[in-house]
């Protein structure tokens, strides 16, 4: 590492971070909002999405939920107390924040449970190859890639992403209104919490990438840490068509339905 950092600004503004970091949020930004605002969110958020659209997100992006926790572990076993001011940093923040995330997956039961599904349904769901390679690229990251990337790939652009679209989906009652008043609370509980409490990992995850590669890191760990970013959003996408694909198939009367959704969206 260089020049060494050590923010001063407020941990929300990115201007607190190296230019180099600006940058790398700022390019990656466009692909981003394109997952925020997918088609699927919206749907959801004006409680518009078909149940069997919802319980195959529910079912895809389970295994991402409940090992993230885990990928996070796969992070700290390498750092060591006192290495660097960016692996204490690193250490503090991965622990505080695999207690947090241990508690979410129980969360996503409660909400899996408002379209019928059961923890067995979830765990033993097939064919979910696509969704699942978020999965994958976050396990292979966390465990070949450096501290820094791994970070990267998972705290800033996972908790990131699914910070900001969980915000949307909140953005009005719509979708939570649509539940049944005895489950409104349990079967959102993931969603609110995800959009109001947690919204500052990303950028303790940025404050933890900037220290440990410093002020001034090379062109290749700059880019390795965009790459990182740029895999996460690509897979987190890819995934989205595993649920958008029960909006084109299923029965006659699933797909006319489906269609009228669509159509609705298109024209608001």
């Amino acid at each position: 590492m260089g020049q060494p950092f050590k923010r001063e600004g407020d941990l929300r503004d990115l201007r607190s971070y190296p230019r180099w970091l600006q940058d790398v949020v700022s390019s990656t930004l466009r692909q981003k909002q394109r997952i925020v605002e997918h088609d699927f969110f919206f749907l959801m958020r004006e409680a518009r999405l078909p149940k069997a659209a919802l319980r195959r997100f529910l079912i895809g992006a389970w295994p991402t939920i409940e090992q993230f926790p885990r990928f996070m572990a796969m992070t700290l076993k390498k750092l060591g107390v006192g290495d660097s001011p960016g692996e204490d940093l690193a250490r503090r923040f991965l622990i505080h924040n695999i207690r947090v995330e241990q508690k979410h997956a129980d969360l996503w039961i409660d909400w899996a449970r408002a379209v019928d599904l059961t923890l067995d349904d979830i765990k033993g769901a097939d064919g979910i190859e696509v969704p699942n390679t978020l999965t994958h690229w976050c396990w292979y990251v966390c465990d070949s890639g450096n501290t820094a990337t791994a970070i990267a790939a998972t705290n800033y652009a996972v908790e990131g992403l699914t910070g900001e679209w969980a915000s949307l989906v909140c953005s009005k009652p719509t979708y939570a209104a649509s539940l049944p008043e005895e489950i409104r609370v349990s079967a959102t509980r993931w969603l609110r919490v995800h959009a109001h409490y947690d919204d500052a990992h990303p950028w303790e995850a940025l404050e933890v990438i900037a220290t440990l590669l410093g002020a001034s890191p090379t062109v290749a760990e700059v880019e390795m840490v965009r790459r990182a970013i740029r895999s996460t959003y690509c897979y987190y996408e890819l995934g989205l068509e595993y649920p958008m694909a029960s909006l084109m198939h299923g029965s006659f009367d699933e797909t006319a339905s489906n269609a009228s959704t669509l159509g609705a969206l298109d024209a608001a």
